[in-house]
């Protein structure tokens, strides 16, 4: 686990024992107030993780190089794991057991550029980590995931745009390449998300004033890559400007983070679902000069009996933990800390 604060640690999956579906769970990590689980996964011991900042580069860690902790300890701070500059901080982690040449790693920038790279060209580490992405003044790397050339790609601004175009639309690059336009904004606007659709999933909005709502991924119609697309969410004075939007599924649980330290945990549920041109319903009321800052699915592992289907609605590769036989993060029905992806342990 990752927490926000950029605390880090792994545990032994048999920490977390089978429990039926609606279980209480256990916390995954102990982390402060104004902090929580904010990356998650599930890896074995040699796995690698590639770990992305916002500057644009990649880390490479073996799971192993994670130091082990209690399920209630903090972890020890990032910086003192990989070389991170004082502004810099983790955007994506990925867990991989292996480097396929049939996979690729898509990229998004927050001035709207996305660039896909064979996962192949990742596969030689250094320890002062290797630029991902070329980025221009001002631009930070915001997604990372891993795709098998197939996928649509959803990306979300802070004006309320969505562009949902074939990422066969990306021709693949090399390393060092700048990438190519996913969505035409303004100057003064920003890429917020970027989302894998999934089957079943719903898009989660949310707004600076704290306004959001649910809207059924099905209603983002496919446009070319580097369009302004479709709008996503109504941004006006009472809405203010868009935030963060994650892919939710059925009994997840969303963390929500105001500027002043707030943190609310709410079921994604409980958030109208609603169409894409409308303004949403109030997520969190805040202050008067208080704002919303970030809006992270939770994640926290509590095992059931269905399998690995929760890793697998995130695009994870599951495949080397099919002896766990039902042990699953089952999002959404746990009462602890909390993030974004998946979780990073020892299948023994």
């Amino acid at each position: 686990t990752i927490s926000h604060g950029g605390y880090a640690k792994t545990q032994q999956l048999d920490v977390y024992q089978a429990q039926r579906r609606g279980g209480k769970g256990k916390s995954a990590a102990s982390v402060k107030d104004d902090d929580y689980v904010e990356h998650l996964m599930i890896a074995n011991s040699h796995d690698t993780v590639l770990c992305f900042t916002d500057a644009g580069k990649v880390f490479w860690l073996k799971v192993y190089d994670i130091p082990q902790a209690s399920r209630n300890a903090k972890g020890r701070p990032m910086v003192n794991v990989v070389n991170l500059a004082d502004d810099e901080r983790i955007t994506a982690i990925l867990p991989l057991p292996e480097f396929s040449g049939e996979e690729f790693i898509f990229m998004a920038t927050s001035k709207g550029t996305v660039k896909k790279t064979s996962l192949e060209h990742f596969q030689r580490p250094r320890s002062s980590g290797l630029i991902a992405c070329e980025l221009d003044d001002g631009d930070h790397l915001i997604g990372v995931a891993i795709t098998d050339g197939t996928k649509d790609i959803l990306l979300l601004t802070d004006a309320g745009k969505a562009n949902r175009f074939k990422e066969s639309d990306v021709r693949a690059m090399g390393r060092t390449a700048r990438g190519v336009r996913g969505i035409r904004i303004q100057e003064d606007q920003n890429v917020i998300s970027l989302v894998i659709p999934e089957e079943g999933g719903t898009l989660l909005t949310a707004s600076d004033r704290g306004y959001g709502k649910r809207t059924d991924i099905t209603e983002f119609p496919t446009k070319g890559r580097g369009t302004q697309g479709v709008k996503a969410m109504v941004v006006n004075e009472r809405n203010g400007m868009i935030i963060g939007a994650v892919q939710v599924f059925e009994n997840d649980e969303v963390m929500l983070i105001s500027d002043k330290g707030t943190l609310v945990r709410t079921s994604a549920d409980s958030v109208s679902c609603l169409g894409r041109n409308t303004q949403g319903v109030r997520l969190i009321k805040v202050a008067e000069k208080e704002r919303l800052i970030g809006v992270e699915r939770v994640c926290e592992p509590e095992e059931v009996d269905d399998g690995l289907e929760y890793l697998a609605a995130d695009g994870v590769d599951v495949s080397s933990a099919e002896s766990l036989e039902g042990l699953v993060t089952d999002k959404g029905e746990v009462g602890s800390t909390e993030a974004d992806s998946n979780e990073a342990d020892s299948e023994e």
